[in-house]
This record gives C-alpha cells, structure tokens and sequence, in this order.
C-alpha cells in the first residue's frame, strides 16, 4: 500500500486498510527491492501539478515493477484516479484497475474480499500509535477559483456527529492521545445536514473524551468563520490554542478574482479578532503567488502582510494552472521564474519571523509530545505543531530514557529558524 498526497488521503487509505486486514489480507508498506507482492494500491493525490507529478512517477515505478514480475496486479484509486482515469488507462495499460475516491468498497470485493458494515469508521492507523487525525467532511462547496478538490470530491457533505464521537472514542481506546480534525473545510462542519454550523459543538464533545490530551484543527476557511469556535477552544486546555487557517492572499483584487468571499481588511479584522479571544495562539496559513493578474503591487502587499501579521506557521504554494476550474479561464500570466522568485522571497520573510519567534521561547518550559528517536535525539512537538508540517523539538537521547507517545515538561536551549532544542525539565 502506498499513500500519497493529504491527511485527508491518508485517512481513506486507513479504512481501506482495516476492511483489508479484516479480510484477512497480509499489508506490507515498505516491500525490500526484488521482492515479489502480489497486488500493489496506489493512493494519489490530484490537486496540483507537483502532487499529480508524484503521483505518476509512483504509478510509473510499479507498472516497471510489474513489468519485471515483481508485482502481479497494480491498482491505482484516489484523487488523481477519480480526475483523469480515462487518460490514464489509455496511458498505463499495466494498472489493472483504476477506483476512484467513493470506491473503497469496490477494491474490496475486485480483491474477493467482504466489506463489514460494521467496521465503517475502524481504520488501521499509519500514522504513530499516539497521534491520528479524523475526518469530519468530503468534498467542498466553495467556489475557489484556483482549487480543483470541488470537482474530484463533489459537494460538502458532513460526517454524522455521533459517528464522529464515536470514531474519536475508539481511536483514543486503542491508544491515540492526540487528533487533529480535518476536512476541505472544517468550519462549514453541519450546515447540509443539520442546517447549522456544528463545530462549536463537535469540538466541546471531543474535548469530554476522557484520555485525549490534545486536540488540533485544520483547515478552517476563514470566510463566515464560526467566532464561536475561539471560546471553545479557550475553554478546554485539551485544544490545542492552534488554528490552521488557509488564508491565500492579502490583496483584494487577487481575493476577488479567487472567489474567496473575504477582503484584505475583513482579513487582518479575523485575525485580529482570533489573537485577541486566544492570546498566544499559533496561527498556521497557506498563501499562493502567482496567481494569474497578480501584479507586482499585489505582491507587495502579500509581502507587507506577512511582516506585520507574523504568522508561526507558513507554507507557500506556487499558482498552479488546473484544467475545469474557473481560474483555468484566465491567462497564466505570471512567469514560472517569476512565481518561484515570489515564493523564495516569502520563504526568507518567514524564516526570519519564525527564527525571531523561537528565540523568544529560550528558557521557557513547554509541554512536548514524542514522536520518535532519531539518531541522536528524541524527535517531540509542543501543542504549537501539527506533524510533518511544523516546527519540530530536538531532545538530547540520554538517561532517563523517554518514551514515544508520551508527553514530557522541557526546558528550551537553543533555537533556530524552524526547530527547537530542549532538555528535560
């Protein structure tokens, strides 16, 4: 089994994998070369030229694996599969089935297999033992201009409420200290089925489940954001004071040519809003350069923005030209050399800002949880860090010995742009 692309696809590659391993079925993740499996799955990711790219290069890497006998049959599913399968059975006739993204129980029975009902919402995890995420939506109502997940994954549809507890319970039974909630879009949570926005709601039932220790959220549009939420999160020390908020750009003409519903000032007003109800509360974005008209003046503004909003977390996407979305309409007007050179200019804005964040944090004392050992360290998170996106804390290996999955006080010693050293308090 190999899964790429988004939480998001990791969590259906983990159904997956429990409706398998209840079918009996033996899951290897990492075969030794030149070793003979018998069916390989490819979950992919279709949302931007990098992601599809990857995930032909896998497909591509399997397809010589079976030409050389190594695998016997190939099946590709998910996000890229659901977009262009036609395309790509024309193209790589050694994939013996394609599936798309609402066919987990389809490769089942391809595979002879049974799906238990009752399994639905038991996932076998990937992810370390202590940490998982869980998905409380598919698909997406937003009208983005640039986003293409609305055409692979149809329409926002929420998860029953008591299903979500009901998944959240189990996974903290069989080990799990800290979820990170996710969908397309997490703040719309309830509005099809209930009528109404639930989070508020789902996130103060998740915080009363005895044995979760944190709790983080993703994904939340910042358009008719829920205020509610910030004074749930200020209630329960168990939710993390995180907030996961794709914000895109600044300016108002590339946020009305994005279809974003939301201007430059309503903006900075959320975050000022959100920085005021939870102080110290990290804040994670995502922009995009590049986008087609973005002048140089928009630039400017995006980079005036990122200086004084001082975000803890930032990633940064370079505009990608995709086929059926409204943005596809217009020109790709700003070079690729052009975009990159954005890109690395706010890369260094935010290096700067996060190295000046995390030499205020000598000295203190903070709580981690241990992901892992490497090498010489004992590599934790504090609350401020969802896993493989952020910021990371490096602890010396040594006496005692620390155990992964378990939460420890730390004392900060050193710091650099994006990573923290610590000793035991």
């Amino acid at each position: 089994m190999v899964s790429l692309g988004c939480a998001k696809n990791l969590v259906d590659t983990e159904r997956l994998l429990r409706q398998l391993e209840a079918n009996r079925f033996e899951i290897i993740f990492d075969p030794v070369d030149g070793s003979k499996i018998d069916t390989a799955i490819i979950n992919t990711c279709g949302f931007i030229n990098d992601a599809k790219q990857e995930s032909i290069d896998t497909i591509l890497q399997f397809a010589r694996a079976k030409q050389n006998n190594q695998i016997r049959y190939l099946f590709v599913m998910g996000c890229m599969s659901e977009r262009y399968k036609n395309k790509l059975q024309e193209e790589i006739p050694e994939v013996d089935a394609f599936f798309g993204v609402n066919e987990l129980q389809n490769i089942v029975r391809y595979l002879g297999g049974n799906w238990y009902k009752e399994l639905v919402g038991e996932r076998k995890l990937t992810t370390p033992s202590h940490c998982s995420y869980i998905k409380i939506a598919e698909g997406c109502d937003r009208k983005c201009a640039f986003c293409a997940i609305p055409i692979i994954r149809g329409k926002h549809i929420s998860r029953p409420f008591d299903e979500v507890i009901t998944e959240a319970k189990n996974l903290v039974t069989s080990g799990v200290k800290e979820i990170n909630v996710i969908s397309q879009d997490t703040t719309y949570y309830g509005v099809d089925s209930y009528k109404r926005r639930r989070l508020p709601e789902l996130l103060s039932a998740l915080a009363q489940i005895r044995g979760l220790e944190w709790i983080r959220l993703h994904y939340t549009y910042p358009d008719g954001f829920p205020l509610e939420v910030l004074e749930v999160i200020k209630k329960y020390p168990n939710i993390c004071n995180y907030l996961d908020i794709p914000l895109q750009h600044i300016s108002d003409h590339i946020l009305r040519s994005m279809h974003r519903g939301i201007t430059g000032a309503q903006t900075r007003r959320l975050i000022k809003t959100i920085r005021k109800t939870i102080p110290g509360v990290a804040i994670r974005t995502t922009l995009i350069v590049g986008f087609p008209g973005e002048t140089n003046k928009d630039f400017c503004d995006l980079k005036e923005f990122v200086k004084e909003s001082r975000f803890d977390r930032m990633g940064v996407f370079t505009y990608s030209h995709e086929e059926d979305t409204a943005a596809f309409e217009l020109k790709d007007s700003v070079p690729a050399r052009i975009k990159h050179q954005r890109y690395e200019e706010l890369m260094v804005i935010q290096e700067e800002i996060s190295r000046e964040l995390n030499a205020a944090k000598l000295g203190q004392i903070v709580k981690v949880i241990v992901d892992r050992e490497e090498d010489e360290f004992y590599i934790a998170r504090t609350g401020f860090d969802s896993p493989e996106v952020d910021n990371e804390v490096l602890i010396p290996r040594g006496i005692p010995a620390l155990e992964t999955g378990s939460f420890y006080d730390v004392r900060i010693t050193k710091t650099d742009s994006f990573d923290l050293f610590a000793e035991l308090k």
